[in-house]
């Protein structure tokens, strides 16, 4: 089975969907799935350097300074029933995510899911600029990737051409929002599904398929 999962390295319900999701694989008996990352970008318009946090997500969603707090705390406390930590008031730029997306089309499949978890807990747990290429490489080489070697293949642009074959995928697909999985090119789920929807659903498609 293979399940392809779009997401946005600074969406907190990706980085809470992606947590149920292996949760629910670590526990289910059936036949071995194989996880492929996709690109989705939430604010293709976000220059390169980033934005200040707080005023992009109250430009985006209207909210004032008292709402987006109260939305803070909702994420924190879905993330925490996950298994989760978030810690929004250290996290002071909303970043480009585009490089991140690069590091994780140019990880080896073996260390996608070590990665793309420390991509989203340098972002929301330590307030780390995930848009910069040194924290990306920092991240990836404290996973067990060579840094140097990396550098190179990013500066070059390589790993870009599979992000906008993703970002192109997504569009064809008329994904709108992420998380967003696809199972086995024809299942989809959408939204940050706890652990006992996934299982049911992965009986399900096996049933299906059968």
């Amino acid at each position: 089975m293979i399940i392809e999962v779009f997401q946005d390295t600074i969406c907190p319900w990706c980085r809470i969907g992606k947590k149920q999701l292996e949760d629910a694989l670590a526990s289910w008996s059936g036949e071995p799935v194989t996880l492929r990352s996709r690109a989705f970008l939430l604010d293709p318009g976000t220059p390169e350097e980033g934005r200040p946090f707080r005023e992009s997500l109250m430009d985006k969603f209207g909210h004032n300074a008292i709402q987006l707090e109260a939305m803070f705390a909702q994420v924190a406390e879905a993330g925490a029933a996950a298994g989760l930590t978030f810690d929004f008031g250290r996290v002071t730029r909303s970043p480009n995510t585009q490089r991140s997306h690069q590091l994780l089309a140019l990880t080896p499949p073996e260390l996608q899911s070590a990665v793309t978890t420390a991509v989203y807990t340098a972002h929301f747990e330590e307030g780390r600029d995930i848009g910069a290429l040194a924290t990306l490489l920092d991240i990836a080489e404290a996973c067990g990737m060579e840094r140097e070697p990396l550098a190179t293949r990013m500066a070059a642009g390589e790993g870009m051409a599979q992000v906008e074959a993703d970002l192109q995928l997504a569009r064809e697909a008329r994904i709108s929002g992420v998380p967003f999985f696809i199972i086995n090119g024809k299942f989809s789920l959408h939204g940050a599904q706890p652990k006992e929807a996934w299982l049911r659903a992965l009986d399900y498609i096996v049933q299906q398929e059968a």
